[in-house]
């Protein structure tokens, strides 16, 4: 399989794709075709993740098989509290929640993170890359945590990750601060994740940064869903969740599923479109928004506009208004013509909105529903679907169950949809709490609280929170970040 840029450019194979992460001259890799992989040739085969994750990542890979088949036993073999690593739960009879985050750092990212160190590896070998890999992350709180649990004390790697400043929940914010592991730092920053994602793209086009870089020895890349190694572990859980439905009798075999997904920077959602590329059968992916609705009104209008206000929400992982995967998607819409994606991003970068026109929002309308909901919103579908069901969600997940509820309403579409759980309540137990009596400002005892009441288990990992020393307490401005990202090669 080789790979293209999103704005033109040479071809390059999965390898080089994984160990660059961002194309050099800017725009994202994407894969020259889509593999078909039929979903109903694996509904026979045992249940197995990895035995699905294998089928879906194989095609796109330059890896021999015998080093995949390592690299998935690795990641998910005994990290995951689940022995279906993600587990589909029925909530309604039109309705299942695919439970993403029972992974080590207890978020989506998890699935992903733990298998990119292992395609990063073979890639650095594949490529015969003499460099050590500096790998730099921007987060909106769960990516950053699950890729220094995924590249922590990894022999030839150094990773950094800069997140907002104030614009974290406590759990994300300490799971990151007291994270071990001599290759690892953390950096605050004093500005949105949009400021913080924008910064962290200059700087891998910053040719002194990389020109200092290489002369210590290292080479950049990115453990962001702007590299493809890391949007690819995603595409399977699709057809995990397909696969799983099959079995339970919510499907049947070929038939359409809906996929209602809460999202900020698109990675999430794209890699189902992937799927479906591939040969899943969707009926319509669904994109849930909060305040920050830049989406939403993208999808409704052909029109992407991110000059509005910024909000921090409790569902802090989605409060971003400048999408970079959606780039992917525009690429696929507008007929893969690479100029017009870079005029679209250009107008990005200067005006900060791009119009797509009618014929380009028309065929994204066909697959693709979008709406978003506030605050009060997403406490109370907390609080009626524990009341209702026993379920407790977190606030990203309640925000997509909000948008799937009043969806259903509107269009009264029966087909099943999958409810995609990003994070665990308990790395927002202050603002689930929020959803039945008023909280402390006391994370932990906020936790304690949440558990007596719903009589769910708190992780153990979030106990060992409240023990564990703070480690990284450096925060810089968005100006600060290059002199950062050179002061720990020190």
């Amino acid at each position: 399989m080789q790979y293209v840029s999103t704005r033109g450019g040479e071809p390059v194979t999965a390898a080089q794709a994984i160990v660059n992460g961002i194309c050099p001259r800017g725009g994202l890799y994407v894969p020259a075709e889509f593999p078909k992989v039929d979903p109903l040739s694996l509904i026979g085969r045992a249940p197995d993740y990895r035995v699905v994750a294998f089928a879906v990542m194989r095609p796109y890979l330059d890896m021999e098989d015998e080093a995949l088949r390592c690299a998935l036993d690795a990641a998910y073999g005994s990290k995951f509290d689940d022995p279906a690593i993600v587990p589909a739960v029925p909530l309604a009879s039109d309705e299942s929640v695919l439970e993403l985050w029972h992974g080590p750092t207890l978020a989506f990212k998890d699935i992903a993170l733990q298998m990119l160190p292992h395609l990063m590896r073979d890639s650095l070998a594949r490529t015969g890359e003499d460099k050590c890999v500096y790998i730099l992350v921007a987060t909106s709180g769960d990516t950053g945590k699950a890729a220094l649990a995924g590249f922590m004390d990894v022999p030839g790697t150094m990773i950094q990750v800069f997140y907002p400043d104030g614009g974290v929940s406590r759990a994300q914010f300490l799971q990151m601060a007291t994270q071990e592991g001599d290759n690892v730092r953390v950096c605050g920053v004093r500005g949105n994740f949009d400021d913080t994602q924008t910064a962290l793209k200059r700087i891998f086009r910053d040719e002194d940064v990389i020109a200092a870089a290489a002369q210590k020895g290292y080479r950049l890349s990115s453990a962001n869903s702007i590299n493809f190694g890391r949007l690819l572990p995603q595409i399977a859980y699709y057809y995990a969740a397909y696969l799983s439905l099959c079995r339970q009798g919510k499907l049947a075999p070929g038939e359409p599923v809906n996929f209602c997904v809460p999202t900020g920077n698109f990675g999430d959602i794209l890699a189902g479109y992937y799927a479906m590329r591939m040969g899943l059968p969707v009926k319509k992916f669904v994109c849930a928004s909060n305040r920050n609705n830049v989406l939403t009104d993208f999808f409704h209008k052909g029109a992407y506009d991110s000059n509005r206000p910024f909000y921090k929400s409790m569902s802090c992982s989605i409060d971003i208004l400048v999408s970079s995967n959606l780039e992917r998607l525009l690429f696929e819409a507008a007929g893969r013509d690479g100029e017009k994606v870079s005029a679209w991003m250009r107008a990005l970068g200067t005006a900060g909105r791009y119009e797509v026109g009618e014929a380009v929002a028309a065929s994204l309308e066909e697959l693709f529903d979008a709406d978003w909901c506030d605050e009060e919103a997403t406490l109370a579908t907390i609080r009626t679907v524990y009341a209702e069901t026993g379920y407790l969600m977190d606030p990203h997940t309640a925000v997509a169950q909000t948008v799937f509820e009043r969806r259903r309403r509107i269009t009264c579409d029966p087909a099943h949809t999958v409810l995609l759980s990003t994070a665990s309540p308990y790395k927002f137990a202050s603002d689930v709490l929020g959803a039945f009596e008023r909280p402390s400002a006391d994370d932990f005892e906020n936790a304690e609280r949440l558990s007596y009441l719903t009589c769910t288990a708190i992780p153990a990992s979030v106990r060992e929170l409240a023990q564990k020393p703070v480690r990284h307490t450096t925060v810089c401005d968005i100006g600060g970040m290059p002199q950062r990202v050179l002061e720990a090669l020190r």
